[in-house]
């Protein structure tokens, strides 16, 4: 027990080094290579947060437990707008800028819908999981030319400030390649972060007789989300409110095409049934939920922060009552 413990607290720390490691360098990038903060929080810290969700649903799913593995990418959807921009939003209020509400917004409410359709039928096939990866191909395409052709006006304005802080005191071949190291090793150690802790936290939840079910929603779910949670509170505290905002919405958009679509691709997965009557309609609520929390003043305040964290607490007791 101790062991599962020390675990969860090593993860920690290895995210907390990974999360500023991510966002000092992909906030690098997104100057040196002129892209506007959303899309570089919508892409590539997104891609990058969401790395220990992939490791562990594929992983889930080839050992055969395929609830956990459907059920990770549920709970880290439902976890990261309810903990993840609800923590971040009562720390500092979120201002809301270029395509968030626009195009982020649509896309990851259609995924959403998506998968909610496709698991109607209990089961996510190969041709599904198909399916969902071209959507992922085809958003990130699009998001990269919709921002470079519509960056904001303060978007604009970020990339007259001084490259040097962004990128380690650095200019040229070299400011590229301190930051993608920054990246590559952020990420490794999110990835790094996330497995020890997942695994202390299984530990634990598995000596306290949680089912497999439970911890795929809850605990997995959490901790492969940590990533984000951290990322984004990274972000919200040196002011880089877009990539703290776009990380929950990209990271939504890559667990549903990305991840969904690489593990049926893998091996189709089973839906439980309990989580196409309760889990998907969560998921489906709170981000139908999020448009006018982002759209009222194009503002995320500390008061909304606070309703859509207790809409995840809420959901998470009626889990454990119903387990």
């Amino acid at each position: 027990m101790l062991g599962d413990w020390f675990q969860v607290a090593l993860g920690l720390v290895l995210l907390l080094a990974g999360g500023e490691a991510m966002v000092r360098g992909a906030s690098g990038i997104g100057i040196l290579a002129r892209l506007s903060p959303s899309v570089v929080g919508l892409t590539i810290v997104a891609a990058g947060t969401s790395m220990p969700e992939l490791v562990v649903s594929l992983q889930a799913a080839a050992s055969g437990s395929h609830g956990m593995a459907l059920g990770n990418i549920v709970g880290s959807n439902l976890f990261n707008i309810g903990v993840v921009l609800g923590a971040t939003a009562l720390l500092r209020p979120l201002r809301i800028q270029g395509n968030s509400v626009r195009f982020e917004w649509p896309v990851m409410l259609l995924a959403s819908c998506l998968l909610f359709l496709l698991a109607r039928d209990a089961v996510l096939d190969r041709t599904e999981g198909g399916f969902l990866l071209f959507g992922l191909v085809a958003f990130v395409m699009y998001a990269v030319w919709i921002a470079r052709k519509n960056t904001s006006t303060i978007e604009r304005g970020e990339f007259e400030d001084g490259v040097g802080t962004a990128s380690f005191g650095r200019t040229g071949a070299r400011a590229w390649t301190y930051n993608l190291v920054a990246i590559l090793g952020g990420a490794a150690l999110l990835a790094w972060g996330a497995d020890t802790m997942v695994q202390g936290a299984v530990g634990v939840a598995t000596a306290f007789g949680v089912s497999s079910t439970v911890i795929g929603l809850t605990i997995v779910a959490a901790g492969t989300s940590t990533p984000e949670l951290v990322t984004s509170l990274v972000a919200a505290w040196r002011g880089k409110d877009d990539i703290a905002v776009t990380n929950v919405l990209g990271s939504n958009i890559f667990n549903i095409f990305g991840i969904a679509g690489a593990t049926a691709l893998v091996e189709p997965i089973p839906v439980p049934a309990a989580m196409i009557a309760r889990d998907n309609r969560w998921m489906l609520g709170l981000s139908l939920l999020l448009f006018p929390l982002m759209r009222t003043g194009m503002r995320v305040t500390r008061i909304e922060g606070a309703v859509v964290l207790g809409i995840y607490i809420a959901y998470t007791v009626t889990l454990l009552i119903h387990a």
